[in-house]
């Protein structure tokens, strides 16, 4: 028995031992992932391209090994080549026909250079597979993308003095036409081609770190040339902004109707709803790149997203496109995304849920025209013009100032509902958001935030008008009088960041 015993104490003292070693390693596996990420990390499998990988992908890391060139002398053109005055992004200037000349492209190349430094007793790299093609490396990246938005690109067109045709050449016929400038991605895709143009990424890379690199030969101010110059997070976050950004002239309309691009669906009454009026120099100011509605071409939307759909659209028709609610690029669904900030989400958190669009909602943008106008520029303006500039509330002396909540007095004493203090709360909110202000033009509006299915009047009806006590088991969508108001009140805190969701929070305790 004794010894029993004894084995029962070696026996729990081993599974404790193991118990830690597998948390203080898994301890290390975490910290590892969180403190080896890394910006300029670069997933060599290019050779797939000719068949299955017999080894895992090899993790480069790139700003290191610039660093280690430097420090010996040397430059991007250890590994790169230049084509067309252009630094290759290709290690080598790689344009291997079969799977064994890459390989050999990349072990001789590689090895070698590390067995060299090595030689010179120098800090080098692995020469053996395992050490290069690692199954489950414990570095992950940390890149992130970063595009051209207006503030850096008015920073590249003031150092050019507005020379647009530095960048904006186009690339098959290398003429620069002023004033139809597009963005890299209408000719640059995610995919290699045959001919002379190439992928976005190596487009980008090789025209971007060329210009940097040329200036920079020049001891004239430039742009980064390493990975994390780039992509690291911090970096970004550092980016000097130019606020406001003086608008780009391109020609573009500062006011338009937005039209379908069939001329006998745009006359007056052809089309089953009225033409929208569209502020499209606002829009500018709202966003901080153009690439958000045109996300490729900088032409108008009906070009590829006709009333059919099209092939240059993937199907996708003009319709869908300015209404696909899980879109950021359509209006509708740009529309949807900026409910979700915190000083809108307290109503329309709980409103997206229970709520469908109605033909009211889509009056607000297809409004009617005036009598007899036509359906130009000129009528567009008088109808944004006429838009309310704020959201409308009700006079202060009709808004009641504190509502008493007895329901749960029975525990609690009855809550002071501070109703006129947060009606006013939400509409200083958004005094300043223009799209709320059309959309909540109508005094009743904001009310119905809280009185969702009362109807939109000065007096609605109160909660306990539907949701009663308790809750009615014939309709379970329709919670009680309490959960009513827990559901209502603290899922608003929640949206909107506000944190008092304790009980005694509302709920004084009774004594």
């Amino acid at each position: 028995m004794e010894k029993l015993k004894i084995l029962l104490k070696w026996y729990n003292l081993t599974a404790i031992i193991v118990i830690l070693c597998v948390a203080v390693a898994f301890a290390n596996i975490e910290s590892k992932g969180v403190e080896n990420r890394r910006p300029d990390i670069i997933n060599i499998d290019s050779i797939k391209v000719f068949g299955d990988l017999e080894r895992p992908s090899v993790l480069f890391f790139h700003d290191k090994h610039t660093d280690a060139v430097e420090k010996s002398g040397g430059d991007c053109k250890t590994c790169h080549t230049s084509e067309n005055d252009k630094m290759s992004q290709k290690f080598m200037g790689w344009n291997d026909k079969n799977q064994k000349a890459a390989m050999d492209n990349f072990h001789i190349n590689c090895i070698g250079c590390h067995e060299e430094a090595s030689e010179k007793d120098q800090v080098s790299g692995p020469v053996t597979c395992a050490d290069c093609h690692q199954p489950n490396p414990v570095v992950s990246s940390s890149r992130q993308a970063v595009g051209l938005d207006s503030s850096l690109h008015y920073r590249h067109s003031k150092i050019y003095d507005n020379k647009c045709e530095t960048c904006h050449t186009d690339c098959k016929t290398d003429i620069y036409k002023k004033g139809e400038e597009t963005t890299c991605r209408h000719c640059h895709n995610n995919t290699q081609s045959d001919n002379k143009i190439v992928a976005l990424e190596e487009a980008v890379h090789e025209s971007c770190i060329t210009c940097h690199m040329t200036r920079q030969a020049d001891k004239k101010d430039t742009g980064p040339v390493k990975c994390a110059g780039c992509h690291d997070l911090e970096v970004q976050k550092n980016m000097e902004k130019i606020s406001p950004v003086p608008r780009m002239d391109r020609k573009q309309p500062d006011i338009i109707m937005l039209k379908t691009g069939n001329k006998d669906l745009d006359e007056p009454g052809k089309n089953r709803m009225d033409l929208v009026a569209f502020n499209h120099k606002a829009h500018e100011d709202y966003n901080d790149t153009c690439r958000v509605c045109h996300h490729e071409s900088m032409s108008a939307c009906n070009t590829c997203h006709t009333v059919e759909g099209s092939e240059n659209s993937k199907g996708v028709s003009l319709e869908q496109a300015m209404h696909k609610m899980d879109r950021k690029q359509s209006c509708t669904g740009c529309h949807e995304a900026l409910q979700h900030d915190a000083k809108c989400a307290g109503c329309h958190g709980f409103l997206s849920k229970n709520r469908e669009q109605d033909d009211a909602s889509c009056l607000m943008c297809h409004a009617k025209l005036p009598e007899g106008a036509e359906m130009d520029e000129a009528t567009a303006r008088i109808m944004i013009e006429k838009r309310p500039v704020q959201a409308q509330i009700y006079d202060t002396k009709d808004i009641p100032e504190k509502i008493i909540i007895k329901e749960l007095s029975d525990k609690y004493e009855p809550v002071e509902f501070p109703h006129r203090q947060i009606v006013n709360k939400i509409a200083e909110n958004i005094k300043d958001n223009k799209l709320a202000a059309y959309f909540h033009a109508d005094k009743a509006t904001l009310c119905q935030g809280c009185h969702h299915n009362s109807p939109a009047t000065k007096k609605p009806t109160s909660c306990k008008s539907c949701h009663g006590k308790p809750f009615n088991e014939k309709d379970m969508n329709k919670p009680g009088i309490m959960g009513a108001y827990h559901i209502q009140c603290m899922e608003c805190h929640t949206n909107m960041k506000i944190d008092n969701n304790g009980c005694t929070d509302c709920h004084k305790e009774k004594q």
